[in-house]
Protein backbone atom coordinates (compact mmCIF):
# COMPACT_ATOMS: atom_id res chain seq x y z
CA UNK A 1 0.00 0.00 0.00
CA UNK A 2 2.97 2.07 1.21
CA UNK A 3 4.65 1.61 -2.46
CA UNK A 4 1.53 2.30 -4.56
CA UNK A 5 1.02 5.66 -2.39
CA UNK A 6 4.50 6.96 -3.24
CA UNK A 7 4.75 6.17 -6.40
CA UNK A 8 1.18 8.37 -6.77
CA UNK A 9 2.82 11.55 -4.85
CA UNK A 10 6.52 11.14 -6.82
CA UNK A 11 4.53 11.19 -10.27
CA UNK A 12 2.31 13.72 -9.38
CA UNK A 13 5.19 15.99 -8.15
CA UNK A 14 7.19 15.43 -11.16
CA UNK A 15 4.58 16.31 -13.51
CA UNK A 16 3.83 19.34 -12.18
CA UNK A 17 7.10 20.80 -11.40
CA UNK A 18 8.31 19.48 -15.40
CA UNK A 19 5.70 21.84 -16.74
CA UNK A 20 7.42 24.93 -16.58
CA UNK A 21 4.85 27.23 -17.59
CA UNK A 22 2.59 26.15 -14.69
CA UNK A 23 5.37 26.90 -12.01
CA UNK A 24 6.14 29.95 -13.18
CA UNK A 25 2.48 31.11 -13.14
CA UNK A 26 2.52 30.12 -9.48
CA UNK A 27 5.34 31.67 -8.48
CA UNK A 28 5.09 34.68 -10.82
CA UNK A 29 0.76 35.84 -10.26
CA UNK A 30 1.14 36.33 -6.43
CA UNK A 31 4.64 38.11 -6.36
CA UNK A 32 3.37 40.56 -9.14
CA UNK A 33 0.49 41.18 -7.06
CA UNK A 34 2.17 42.05 -4.00
CA UNK A 35 4.61 44.22 -5.75
CA UNK A 36 1.69 45.99 -7.69
CA UNK A 37 -0.39 46.60 -4.17
CA UNK A 38 2.55 48.01 -2.43
CA UNK A 39 2.95 51.00 -4.81
CA UNK A 40 -0.65 51.41 -5.50
CA UNK A 41 -1.30 51.46 -1.42
CA UNK A 42 1.43 53.07 -0.50
CA UNK A 43 -0.42 55.45 1.46
CA UNK A 44 -3.08 54.39 4.13
CA UNK A 45 -5.83 52.95 1.81
CA UNK A 46 -8.50 54.31 2.97
CA UNK A 47 -11.35 56.44 1.40
CA UNK A 48 -13.30 57.06 4.89
CA UNK A 49 -13.13 57.13 8.91
CA UNK A 50 -13.38 54.07 10.94
CA UNK A 51 -14.95 54.37 14.20
CA UNK A 52 -15.13 51.70 16.65
CA UNK A 53 -17.97 51.96 18.85
CA UNK A 54 -17.89 50.12 22.77
CA UNK A 55 -21.84 50.70 22.94
CA UNK A 56 -24.94 51.21 21.43
CA UNK A 57 -24.79 54.61 19.53
CA UNK A 58 -27.48 57.30 20.76
CA UNK A 59 -28.93 59.89 18.70
CA UNK A 60 -25.99 62.39 17.97
CA UNK A 61 -25.43 62.95 14.77
CA UNK A 62 -21.56 61.95 15.14
CA UNK A 63 -22.65 58.67 14.96
CA UNK A 64 -24.59 58.46 12.07
CA UNK A 65 -22.21 60.60 9.45
CA UNK A 66 -22.50 59.33 5.83
CA UNK A 67 -18.60 58.00 4.95
CA UNK A 68 -17.92 56.60 8.01
CA UNK A 69 -17.74 53.21 8.75
CA UNK A 70 -18.86 52.35 12.23
CA UNK A 71 -17.66 48.67 13.94
CA UNK A 72 -19.40 47.76 16.95
CA UNK A 73 -16.82 46.20 19.80
CA UNK A 74 -17.96 43.80 22.79
CA UNK A 75 -14.02 43.14 23.67
CA UNK A 76 -12.21 47.20 24.80
CA UNK A 77 -8.53 45.28 24.63
CA UNK A 78 -9.41 43.93 21.00
CA UNK A 79 -10.59 47.41 19.67
CA UNK A 80 -7.60 49.10 21.87
CA UNK A 81 -5.60 46.68 19.53
CA UNK A 82 -6.97 47.28 16.30
CA UNK A 83 -6.63 51.45 17.53
CA UNK A 84 -3.00 51.27 18.24
CA UNK A 85 -2.41 49.33 14.60
CA UNK A 86 -4.19 52.21 12.89
CA UNK A 87 -7.09 50.01 11.65
CA UNK A 88 -9.22 51.97 13.31
CA UNK A 89 -9.18 56.21 13.55
CA UNK A 90 -11.11 56.41 16.72
CA UNK A 91 -12.63 54.45 19.14
CA UNK A 92 -15.72 55.42 21.64
CA UNK A 93 -17.35 54.31 24.40
CA UNK A 94 -20.69 56.58 24.62
CA UNK A 95 -21.85 55.29 27.88
CA UNK A 96 -18.43 56.24 29.86
CA UNK A 97 -18.66 59.20 27.59
CA UNK A 98 -14.54 58.86 26.68
CA UNK A 99 -12.97 58.31 23.46
CA UNK A 100 -9.25 57.09 22.64
CA UNK A 101 -7.05 57.90 19.79
CA UNK A 102 -3.37 57.27 18.43
CA UNK A 103 -1.39 59.69 18.85
CA UNK A 104 0.53 58.77 15.84
CA UNK A 105 -2.45 58.80 13.56
CA UNK A 106 -3.21 61.38 11.23
CA UNK A 107 -6.64 60.08 10.55
CA UNK A 108 -6.86 60.10 14.16
CA UNK A 109 -6.34 63.40 14.83
CA UNK A 110 -9.11 65.05 12.28
CA UNK A 111 -11.83 62.33 13.37
CA UNK A 112 -11.06 63.66 17.15
CA UNK A 113 -11.65 66.98 15.72
CA UNK A 114 -14.86 65.97 14.54
CA UNK A 115 -15.93 64.35 17.67
CA UNK A 116 -14.89 67.10 19.68
CA UNK A 117 -17.03 69.68 17.62
CA UNK A 118 -20.50 67.36 18.24
CA UNK A 119 -19.41 65.18 21.58
CA UNK A 120 -17.29 67.87 23.82
CA UNK A 121 -17.91 66.78 27.12
CA UNK A 122 -16.26 63.16 26.17
CA UNK A 123 -12.81 62.53 27.76
CA UNK A 124 -9.82 61.48 25.64
CA UNK A 125 -7.27 59.08 26.30
CA UNK A 126 -4.36 58.88 24.47
CA UNK A 127 -2.45 55.37 22.60
CA UNK A 128 0.27 54.67 20.53
CA UNK A 129 1.42 51.77 18.37
CA UNK A 130 2.69 50.49 15.10
CA UNK A 131 0.40 50.94 11.72
CA UNK A 132 -0.23 48.22 10.21
CA UNK A 133 -0.09 49.22 6.39
CA UNK A 134 -2.88 47.85 4.19
CA UNK A 135 -0.33 45.71 2.37
CA UNK A 136 0.65 43.36 5.77
CA UNK A 137 -3.47 43.06 5.96
CA UNK A 138 -4.07 42.32 2.44
CA UNK A 139 -0.98 39.90 2.15
CA UNK A 140 -2.76 36.65 3.42
CA UNK A 141 -5.56 37.45 1.21
CA UNK A 142 -3.44 37.46 -2.33
CA UNK A 143 -1.53 34.06 -0.97
CA UNK A 144 -4.91 32.80 0.23
CA UNK A 145 -6.34 33.56 -3.32
CA UNK A 146 -3.85 32.27 -5.30
CA UNK A 147 -3.20 28.88 -3.22
CA UNK A 148 -7.35 28.51 -3.33
CA UNK A 149 -6.40 28.85 -7.45
CA UNK A 150 -3.84 26.06 -7.48
CA UNK A 151 -5.60 23.84 -4.68
CA UNK A 152 -9.00 23.86 -6.95
CA UNK A 153 -7.91 23.86 -10.07
CA UNK A 154 -4.82 21.81 -9.98
CA UNK A 155 -6.42 19.29 -8.34
CA UNK A 156 -9.63 19.19 -10.01
CA UNK A 157 -8.75 19.86 -13.92
CA UNK A 158 -5.86 16.96 -13.34
CA UNK A 159 -8.48 14.30 -12.30
CA UNK A 160 -10.82 14.89 -15.13
CA UNK A 161 -8.06 14.87 -16.97
CA UNK A 162 -6.93 11.92 -16.27
CA UNK A 163 -9.93 10.30 -16.09
CA UNK A 164 -10.92 12.05 -20.01
CA UNK A 165 -7.41 10.35 -20.95
CA UNK A 166 -8.22 6.88 -19.66
CA UNK A 167 -5.36 7.29 -17.02
CA UNK A 168 -7.29 6.71 -14.27
CA UNK A 169 -8.98 3.91 -15.96
CA UNK A 170 -5.70 2.64 -16.78
CA UNK A 171 -4.96 3.11 -12.71
CA UNK A 172 -8.07 0.93 -11.99
CA UNK A 173 -6.82 -2.24 -13.13
CA UNK A 174 -3.92 -2.01 -10.45
CA UNK A 175 -4.62 -2.62 -6.41
CA UNK A 176 -4.27 1.20 -6.22
CA UNK A 177 -7.57 1.87 -4.19
CA UNK A 178 -9.65 5.34 -4.62
CA UNK A 179 -8.35 5.93 -1.22
CA UNK A 180 -4.70 6.09 -1.38
CA UNK A 181 -5.31 7.71 -5.09
CA UNK A 182 -7.13 10.81 -3.27
CA UNK A 183 -4.79 10.62 -0.31
CA UNK A 184 -1.56 10.81 -2.66
CA UNK A 185 -3.27 13.80 -4.67
CA UNK A 186 -3.69 15.68 -1.30
CA UNK A 187 -0.12 15.11 0.23
CA UNK A 188 1.12 16.02 -3.72
CA UNK A 189 -0.66 19.07 -4.11
CA UNK A 190 -0.39 20.27 -0.28
CA UNK A 191 3.60 19.89 -0.88
CA UNK A 192 3.91 22.05 -4.47
CA UNK A 193 0.96 24.55 -2.88
CA UNK A 194 3.28 25.31 0.72
CA UNK A 195 6.13 25.07 -1.10
CA UNK A 196 5.74 27.67 -3.64
CA UNK A 197 3.63 30.20 -1.28
CA UNK A 198 6.34 29.93 1.41
CA UNK A 199 8.52 30.75 -1.00
CA UNK A 200 6.45 33.72 -2.36
CA UNK A 201 6.22 35.14 1.15
CA UNK A 202 9.92 34.73 2.09
CA UNK A 203 10.76 36.92 -0.89
CA UNK A 204 8.64 39.20 -0.63
CA UNK A 205 9.12 39.54 3.19
CA UNK A 206 12.57 40.04 2.02
CA UNK A 207 11.21 43.40 0.04
CA UNK A 208 8.86 44.83 2.08
CA UNK A 209 9.32 43.51 5.73
CA UNK A 210 5.98 42.93 6.66
CA UNK A 211 4.39 42.82 10.56
CA UNK A 212 4.76 40.09 12.02
CA UNK A 213 4.02 39.32 16.17
CA UNK A 214 2.85 35.76 16.07
CA UNK A 215 5.27 32.79 15.05
CA UNK A 216 6.09 31.40 11.44
CA UNK A 217 5.70 27.83 13.00
CA UNK A 218 2.09 28.78 13.46
CA UNK A 219 1.35 30.35 10.40
CA UNK A 220 2.76 27.50 8.48
CA UNK A 221 0.46 25.58 10.37
CA UNK A 222 -2.34 27.21 9.39
CA UNK A 223 -1.33 27.11 5.85
CA UNK A 224 -1.21 23.46 5.62
CA UNK A 225 -4.50 23.12 7.68
CA UNK A 226 -5.98 25.87 4.74
CA UNK A 227 -4.60 24.09 2.02
CA UNK A 228 -5.62 20.63 2.66
CA UNK A 229 -9.10 21.54 3.31
CA UNK A 230 -9.07 23.57 -0.26
CA UNK A 231 -7.68 20.70 -2.10
CA UNK A 232 -10.12 17.96 -0.72
CA UNK A 233 -12.83 20.56 -2.01
CA UNK A 234 -11.62 19.94 -5.24
CA UNK A 235 -11.53 16.51 -5.17
CA UNK A 236 -14.53 16.30 -4.55
CA UNK A 237 -15.80 18.24 -7.22
CA UNK A 238 -14.03 16.53 -9.14
CA UNK A 239 -14.74 12.66 -7.94
CA UNK A 240 -17.50 11.49 -10.76
CA UNK A 241 -17.24 14.66 -13.42
CA UNK A 242 -15.80 13.18 -17.14
CA UNK A 243 -16.38 16.88 -18.49
CA UNK A 244 -13.76 19.80 -17.98
CA UNK A 245 -16.57 22.40 -18.81
CA UNK A 246 -18.41 21.55 -16.41
CA UNK A 247 -15.63 20.88 -13.89
CA UNK A 248 -14.33 24.41 -14.85
CA UNK A 249 -17.93 25.67 -14.02
CA UNK A 250 -18.17 23.91 -10.33
CA UNK A 251 -14.58 25.14 -9.76
CA UNK A 252 -15.82 29.12 -10.51
CA UNK A 253 -18.86 28.58 -8.57
CA UNK A 254 -17.24 27.80 -5.28
CA UNK A 255 -13.88 29.69 -5.88
CA UNK A 256 -15.56 33.47 -6.85
CA UNK A 257 -17.70 33.38 -3.70
CA UNK A 258 -14.90 32.62 -1.58
CA UNK A 259 -12.71 35.30 -3.13
CA UNK A 260 -15.50 37.79 -2.54
CA UNK A 261 -16.69 36.26 0.93
CA UNK A 262 -14.14 35.34 2.83
CA UNK A 263 -12.00 38.89 3.40
CA UNK A 264 -9.22 38.60 0.59
CA UNK A 265 -9.61 42.05 -0.42
CA UNK A 266 -11.51 43.76 2.69
CA UNK A 267 -12.48 43.36 5.94
CA UNK A 268 -15.91 41.51 7.12
CA UNK A 269 -16.10 43.71 9.93
CA UNK A 270 -19.55 45.30 9.40
CA UNK A 271 -20.81 43.33 7.40
CA UNK A 272 -24.46 41.52 7.81
CA UNK A 273 -24.06 39.19 10.22
CA UNK A 274 -25.79 36.66 7.43
CA UNK A 275 -23.00 37.51 5.48
CA UNK A 276 -20.46 36.75 8.24
CA UNK A 277 -22.16 33.44 9.01
CA UNK A 278 -22.02 32.56 5.22
CA UNK A 279 -18.05 33.19 4.99
CA UNK A 280 -18.26 30.93 7.90
CA UNK A 281 -18.51 27.97 5.81
CA UNK A 282 -15.70 28.50 3.24
CA UNK A 283 -12.30 27.56 3.99
CA UNK A 284 -10.71 30.29 3.03
CA UNK A 285 -12.38 32.46 5.27
CA UNK A 286 -10.77 30.25 7.91
CA UNK A 287 -7.34 30.29 6.16
CA UNK A 288 -7.45 34.39 6.45
CA UNK A 289 -8.45 34.85 9.73
CA UNK A 290 -5.90 32.40 11.65
CA UNK A 291 -3.26 33.55 9.13
CA UNK A 292 -3.93 37.59 9.96
CA UNK A 293 -4.78 36.48 13.82
CA UNK A 294 -1.03 35.32 13.54
CA UNK A 295 0.41 37.95 11.74
CA UNK A 296 -1.50 41.41 13.13
CA UNK A 297 -2.30 40.03 16.56
CA UNK A 298 0.25 38.06 17.58
CA UNK A 299 -2.29 34.92 18.18
CA UNK A 300 -1.31 31.75 19.28
CA UNK A 301 -2.83 27.74 18.59
CA UNK A 302 -5.11 28.30 21.17
CA UNK A 303 -6.46 31.41 19.84
CA UNK A 304 -7.37 30.32 17.03
CA UNK A 305 -8.46 26.70 17.50
CA UNK A 306 -11.97 27.24 16.35
CA UNK A 307 -10.11 28.35 12.72
CA UNK A 308 -8.19 24.83 12.59
CA UNK A 309 -11.19 22.74 14.01
CA UNK A 310 -13.39 24.12 11.06
CA UNK A 311 -10.34 23.61 8.64
CA UNK A 312 -9.81 20.02 9.52
CA UNK A 313 -13.45 18.75 9.84
CA UNK A 314 -14.07 20.45 6.06
CA UNK A 315 -10.89 18.40 4.77
CA UNK A 316 -12.03 15.03 6.44
CA UNK A 317 -15.22 15.61 5.05
CA UNK A 318 -14.60 16.26 1.57
CA UNK A 319 -11.95 13.24 1.91
CA UNK A 320 -14.71 11.22 3.26
CA UNK A 321 -17.33 11.79 0.80
CA UNK A 322 -15.40 12.67 -2.06
CA UNK A 323 -13.63 8.81 -1.81
CA UNK A 324 -17.36 7.60 -1.34
CA UNK A 325 -18.18 9.41 -4.84
CA UNK A 326 -15.21 8.35 -6.70
CA UNK A 327 -15.29 6.68 -10.08
CA UNK A 328 -12.34 5.70 -11.84
CA UNK A 329 -14.24 6.00 -15.57
CA UNK A 330 -16.95 9.22 -14.38
CA UNK A 331 -20.37 8.81 -14.38
CA UNK A 332 -22.01 6.35 -17.13
CA UNK A 333 -19.01 4.51 -17.55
Amino acid sequence: MLKRFWAVFIARNLEFFRDRSSLGWNLAFPLLLVIGFAFIFSGDGRAAYKVGVMQTVTDNSFFHMPHVEYVTYQDVDKAKAKLQRHQLDILVDSTAKTYWINSSSPQGYFAEQLLVGQLPDYQAQKLEGREIRYLDWVLPGILGMNMMFSCLFGVGYVIVRYRKSSVLKRLQATPLKPVEFIAAQILSRLFIVVSITSGVFIACNWMFDFYMLGSYLNLLIVTLFGAAAMIAMGLLIASRSHSEELTGGLLNLISWPMMLLSGVWFSLEGAPQMVQNIALLLPLTHLLQAARAIMNDGAGLLDIQFHLWAMAGMTALFMAVGSWLFRWQGEGR
